[in-house]
């Protein structure tokens, strides 16, 4: 080492200049580095808020045409194809005009094979998916027809041709006796066709069912009838669900009597009650899609849902569910095809875009200065057509992606259709196009937090207790070996732990459920009892161990009381359980069990999260000068009163920090939670119920989700809200570390 010379010019060093060199390059370094990851976490942030900003989009509607209609004879329906370029109009007179939407132009034109002499006065649309329309007529029979739109390509351009057939034949079908006209007609297809005509109190269902001949080939329709009588007054509509099952029969004065037609040859009314306020009165009522909903408008500017919920009893029975207020004087009721949406048609040329999962109104706009008779929405709901009372067709474009999302559907309870009061639910898709999306994020949040809290009910007191004797009280040469054992621990693969709790220790638990809870117990006992006992050892024999070995002697007493208690599970689940405690528990106390539970995530969550707080807590205990500890020694208190005032106080921002780094390692874990849970989503804070968290869903749901759909936004506005979790926890935890730094610096 060379010697310091005065006088000496040491700036010129080429040692020294070097050494500042690389100073600079290392102070660099590590600024660049601390703003890469800032960056990384903004940019992260900033793509988040990219995918989620348009779930608040307003929609917006625009006219993209208006022309006269061109035709005297009253209009009964507007229909469109599903690319929203032909429209159908089908008139009283019998003539379907095709229209192009883009500039009202004839496309064709055909008329329906009606008999001589009659007329049509009713009308009914089957789910809009099948095209199948049927007309009453006024000698007592129904037309049933159905549209159809081939698409082909010649010359690689797309040529949609609209068609008529005619389902069940070019024959009327004979729907109610003796010649009575068919004031009010419902029809539904499936794998059969139903009618419901009513006529002066007096109800008749039709249904028609293919016959199969010998060979396995579709043959005739085989009819079936009856005949009955409805109290109701003035039907104003007859509603009949798509599966066929139930028949609505609605009065002008608000009555509903409800119909079980399952089965023929024993309707059944099931239910009779009153459906708006005495003295208000119905001006439509229409099913919403699905076929479980039925919205009815009436003239008090109220629209209200109903459906059938399942009593006390075990029986169901109709309830309204919710009301939209302030709905304006309307003319018709349009249920859009896939989604749980309905149009209104006002009498001043508004038309109202409702939305009831979400429970508001998605879009009001006027498109004319005269009232609306028909209303037609398109397939994909990106476009209207309606007719006013001029005769002009009105064709507007809508953009309308994301009508699912609302505040109470995130995060409050709603009430489904099936089910029998609002609840908080998660089910993001169905096998059926008319689904009802359930997105409420509350069950994923809470069993995030569910997740977090039984991890770290397990790991916190395993965690700071062993970082605590490791620290202080520990010998050196043990603690070189223990530290860096427990720290390889979480080099673990999660998915290898998660793989294990799932496979191994779930079924485990369960078919030693006394047993683990028997080692809870036991074992802080048998520790406690073995401690006292050694304290009151004879100093000669306790000496013979060295200080801070001591923790080698409760290694096997730590094994054999486990062993203890998971080998006297089947005889204490025999005497206390009657040999199956998850049953009892079930039986007894009401607390469901399932395999994968809360218990199961806890103990292999808990390990993986146990390096990250030991290792921390250690240092920072380890860490606390040892002159403080001296000074508390040599002024007289023992060595416990010396960790709990002096040592815990001083290492406890590095305690409360792995505390928090273990807490964002809980909420962000995802295999073990996807592995070891029944990944449900439900909202149960039994130790004995799964659950399921944000990380978990979007690992599971985000490889199917269509991209830039409602549900692929609303997985990324779980990933935002987990993020905002981890960003406020570590906030939190670093104010809070801040705090205690500042209030024991001076120890």
């Amino acid at each position: 080492m060379s010697e310091y010379t005065p006088g000496q010019d040491y700036g010129s060093s080429p040692h020294f200049r070097l050494r500042l060199l690389k100073n600079r390059v290392a102070r660099v370094a590590v600024a660049a580095g601390g703003i890469g990851v800032i960056i990384a976490i903004l940019l992260i942030l900033f793509y988040l808020l990219y995918v989620v900003v348009p779930l608040g989009e307003t929609p917006e509607m625009h006219e993209a045409a208006s022309y006269p209609l061109q035709s005297e004879a009253p209009v009964v329906y507007l229909s469109m194809e599903e690319q929203a370029e032909i429209g159908a109009v089908f008139q009283r007179d019998g003539l379907v005009r095709f229209l192009s939407t883009a500039d009202g132009s004839l496309l064709d034109q055909i008329r329906l094979k009606l008999p001589d002499n009659t007329e049509i006065v009713s009308f009914s649309a089957a789910h809009a998916v099948s095209g199948t329309l049927a007309f009453g007529l006024s000698n007592g029979q129904a037309l049933v027809v159905r549209q159809r739109y081939q698409v082909s390509f010649p010359d690689d351009r797309r040529v949609i041709t609209p068609s008529i057939e005619y389902p069940l034949g070019e024959a009327p079908i004979d729907v109610m006796p003796d010649g009575l006209p068919v004031q009010r007609l419902a029809i539904q297809e499936d794998d059969s066709f139903t009618l419901a005509g009513w006529s002066d109190n007096l109800l008749s269902l039709v249904r028609a069912e293919v016959q199969e001949s010998m060979l396995g080939e579709e043959g005739t329709f085989e009819f079936r009838r009856t005949l009955g009588y409805t109290n109701l007054g003035n039907v104003k509509t007859l509603l009949l669900d798509p599966a066929q099952h139930n028949l609505y029969v609605v009065s002008e004065s608000g009555d509903l009597a409800w119909y079980e037609i399952a089965d023929l040859s024993d309707v059944q009314l099931k239910e009779q009650l009153h459906l708006v306020a005495p003295g208000v009165k119905v001006i439509d009522a229409r099913l919403l899609t699905g076929g479980n909903s039925i919205m009815v408008a009436s003239d008090d500017g109220v629209v209200d849902q109903w459906f059938s919920v399942r009593d006390d009893k075990d029986a169901r029975h109709m309830a309204k569910i919710r009301s939209f207020e302030n709905v304006g004087d309307l003319r018709e009721l349009v249920p859009e095809v896939s989604r749980k949406e309905f149009m209104l048609a006002g009498a001043d040329g508004t038309v109202s875009v409702f939305h009831t999962t979400a429970d508001k109104l998605v879009i009001r706009q006027a498109i004319t200065d005269t009232g609306l008779q028909r209303l037609a929405v398109a397939p994909r709901s990106n476009a209207l057509w309606a007719l006013d009372d001029r005769d002009r067709l009105h064709f507007w474009r809508i953009k309308n992606d994301y009508p699912e999302v609302s505040w109470s559907a995130l995060w409050s309870k709603v009430w489904y259709e099936g089910y029998d009061r609002p609840e908080y639910i998660w089910q993001s898709s169905s096998a059926s196009n008319d689904f009802e999306p359930k997105l409420s994020l509350t069950p994923l949040t809470f069993g995030t937090l569910k997740a977090a809290f039984y991890a770290m009910l397990f790991a916190i007191p395993l965690a700071i207790l062993g970082a605590i004797f490791t620290a202080y009280f520990m010998a050196p040469k043990m603690r070189q070996v223990v530290k860096p054992s427990i720290e390889i621990m979480e080099a673990l693969p999660t998915v290898i732990l998660g793989f294990l709790a799932g496979l191994w220790l779930a079924p485990l638990v369960e078919s030693h459920l006394p047993g683990i809870f028997t080692i809870f117990l036991l074992l802080p006992v048998v520790v406690l009892l073995l401690s006292y006992i050694w304290m009151h050892l004879p100093g000669g024999l306790r000496r013979r161990v060295p200080e801070g070995w001591e923790a080698l002697l409760l290694i096997p007493v730590v094994i054999g009381t486990v062993f203890l208690s998971l080998w006297l599970s089947p005889l204490l689940e025999l005497w206390w359980f009657d040999g199956d405690m998850p049953h009892w528990l079930k039986a007894e106390l009401g607390i469901g069990y399932d395999q994968r539970n809360s218990l199961v995530v806890g103990l292999a969550m808990g390990f993986a999260v146990i390096p990250t707080i030991f290792s921390i807590a250690e240092d920072a205990i380890f860490s606390v000068p040892r002159h403080l500890t001296n000074g508390s020694l040599a002024l007289g208190a023992t060595s416990w009163q010396t960790l709990v005032r002096v040592v815990l106080l001083t290492a406890s921002p590095g305690i409360f920090s792995g505390i928090m780094m273990g807490v964002g390692r809980a909420v962000g874990e995802t295999m073990i939670v996807l592995m070891a849970t029944g990944n449900t989503p439900v909202m149960d804070m039994s130790v004995f119920q799964g659950m399921r968290t944000l990380s978990a869903n979007i690992a599971v749901e985000m490889p199917e989700a269509e991209v830039a759909s409602t549900h692929y936004r609303v997985l990324f506005l779980a990933a935002l809200v987990l993020f905002i979790f981890t960003f406020v926890f570590n906030t939190g935890a670093e104010l809070v570390r801040q705090h205690l730094r500042r209030k024991y610096s001076s120890l």
